[in-house]
């Protein structure tokens, strides 16, 4: 049967339970964003969204408001409720419970734990389903979470700044700021929305950056946590008293185990900060393996990374082909072909192998231009 052959089926409540998803985009974090909409009689009784781990699924809150008017109702949720028993019971069976008569999934969730099986539990027990409605809408809520269920490794989003003339800072390493407020403002946003900011300790050590989230609106928001802070740092060089070490929230250092067997004090001292943890990785052609530390940081419940670094990381990441987007800012100014450049890819000597990359998207912040890149499939 097809959804035009449904009786009072609305895509539009499907629009309105993705608008309610969004409402979690910067507080989910380890989990995807969901939202639900449950209509009786052609009339919304009740709507939820998911808003912090640990808490109330979207189709909870929603049942919690619509109470005995969900007897017979129908639900529209973004993502496939969840049959298993996490830190929050599975919604199937609420559904159930609640007496919900239709079903209407986005999409199927990616989570080998419930994949289908949220489906079979509703249809087991009389209730009609349908699934696949706007999947791709629905799917691009949750890009990182369904990467990180479908690969093992959360999705990566490298954030660049540079000049007309494709430089990112001057010979001396100045850098603050190339691009204006608005643009600086737009980052806090992709800082908020992201599990964890990775950069290198060589950006720590020249601008003392902090990585948060300092936009009041954003950490005012309900759940909101700050970002995990990542410095790769493969010869232990970061200061004690780097401010990076000093935020709210945790700070993840990766390193090598040379380093930590040269550096014993330093490592103490270290793991003494409050909310400061040290990674030991492996090293792969003398650097760290950065396959391995989103592994880590997968296994954390990282859905997205942001890399925030300098030209040789971001470089490193882009060449493993560990990247899926670019935000590239393009401010109205020229450094000079003594600054320093966008990417270090020493490995690319060939026209031929140059990474192509497809514009997704293009638009004016502030004073500055904002590209949305992503690599071409190959």
């Amino acid at each position: 049967m097809t959804l035009l052959a449904v009786p009072n089926f609305s895509v539009d409540y499907l629009v309105q339970a993705m608008q309610l998803a969004r409402q979690g985009w910067y507080t989910t974090r380890t989990n995807p964003r969901v939202g639900c909409v449950l209509v009786r009689d052609g009339q919304p009784v009740g709507e939820g969204a998911h808003l912090k781990p640990g808490e109330a699924h979207a189709e909870i809150h929603a049942l919690n408001q619509a109470g005995e008017r969900a007897q017979g109702a129908d639900a529209y949720v973004t993502l496939e409720p969840c049959s298993h028993q996490g830190r929050t019971p599975p919604c199937a069976d609420a559904l159930i419970k609640a007496g919900i008569k239709r079903v209407f999934i986005a999409q199927l969730d990616a989570n080998p734990k419930v994949a289908g099986q949220g489906v079979k539990k509703l249809q087991a027990a009389g209730i009609e389903v349908y699934h696949g409605i706007l999947e791709a809408d629905a799917m691009a809520l949750n890009l990182g979470f369904n990467q990180r269920m479908t690969t093992g490794l959360p999705r990566v989003t490298a954030k660049l700044a540079m000049s007309l003339d494709g430089r990112t800072a001057m010979a001396s390493g100045e850098s603050q700021w190339i691009t204006g407020p608005e643009a600086r403002a737009d980052v806090q946003k992709l800082r908020a929305a992201s599990c964890a900011i990775v950069t290198g300790v060589d950006s720590v050590l020249i601008d003392d950056s902090r990585l948060t989230v300092r936009d009041p609106e954003l950490i005012s928001l309900y759940g909101f946590l700050q970002p995990l802070r990542v410095v790769t740092d493969s010869r232990l060089r970061i200061d004690l008293n780097a401010a990076i070490l000093q935020q709210e929230g945790q700070t993840l250092i990766a390193t090598s185990q040379a380093a930590i067997t040269a550096n014993p004090e330093k490592v103490q001292a270290l793991k003494a900060l409050v909310g400061v943890e040290v990674l030991v990785l492996p090293l792969k052609d003398r650097h760290l393996d950065l396959t391995q530390l989103l592994k880590k940081l997968a296994e954390r419940g990282c859905n997205e990374v942001l890399l925030e670094a300098g030209a040789h990381l971001c470089g490193a990441f882009v060449q493993a082909d560990l990247v899926q987007s670019l935000q590239l800012y393009i401010a109205p100014l020229l450094l000079g072909d003594a600054a320093k450049g966008l990417l270090h890819l020493p490995h690319l000597t060939q026209l031929a192998a140059a990474p192509h990359l497809q514009v997704c998207d293009v638009r004016a912040v502030g004073n500055d231009w904002r590209f949305t890149l992503e690599p071409l499939a190959k």
